[in-house]
């Protein structure tokens, strides 16, 4: 996997983390750099880790479905873009509060970054360089989460569901092209 290809996916997988932090500085009656670290912070941590984790547990099956990988990594990451193309779509405006505080933040910070546990698993099955790749992942949503602050503390919730909704199909497009390579159809 080149490094725009995991630029790309890092960018999709920072989307739903990017929208909670557009949230998070429009509940903030002002900015501070330290609270957008704070988010920044855990958002990128667990968007980290999680990829991580899925690589562990991908590791061990591996080799019992080297076969079916690429239709794997396609389902994995049409599910997990499709889904986020869904919630951009509902018209339902959630943000959150203001508050840092460990709870809310850490289950923010766990359901933004599920999406990444299966993008981790599809990592093993595509032998991915991890230690690189997670870090990355974390860097590129730490950065895109503070941007999101600053973002929600100037314009608002308004971008929410325009920042899913690209995220969703980077990542449906990214599995596309797994699979489609894997068919012989794409040669990059």
């Amino acid at each position: 996997m080149s490094l725009t290809e995991l630029f790309i996916i890092a960018v999709g997988l920072s989307m739903d983390a990017f929208a909670v932090a557009v949230c998070k500085g429009l509940a903030m009656p002002r900015m501070s750099w330290k609270g957008a670290g704070v988010v920044g912070l855990y958002f990128g941590g667990f968007q980290g880790a999680m990829p991580f984790i899925g690589y562990l547990l991908g590791t061990r099956f591996r080799d019992a479905i080297t076969a079916y990988d690429h239709w794997i990594a396609f389902i994995l990451l049409a599910l997990i873009g499709g889904n986020m193309i869904k919630e951009s779509l509902e018209t339902e405006e959630e943000c959150p509060d203001a508050s840092l505080d460990v709870r809310s933040m850490t289950l923010l910070a766990v359901a933004t970054s599920i999406d990444a546990l299966a993008v981790g698993v599809t990592f093993a099955f595509l032998t991915v360089p991890i230690l690189p790749a997670v870090s990355f992942i974390g860097v590129v949503t730490f950065t895109l989460s503070i941007v999101g602050v600053k973002v929600g503390n100037v314009f608002g919730c308004r971008y929410k569901s325009r920042a899913e909704l690209a995220g969703g199909l980077i990542l449906v497009l990214m599995g596309l092209k797994i699979l489609f390579e894997h068919l012989g159809y794409l040669n990059f």
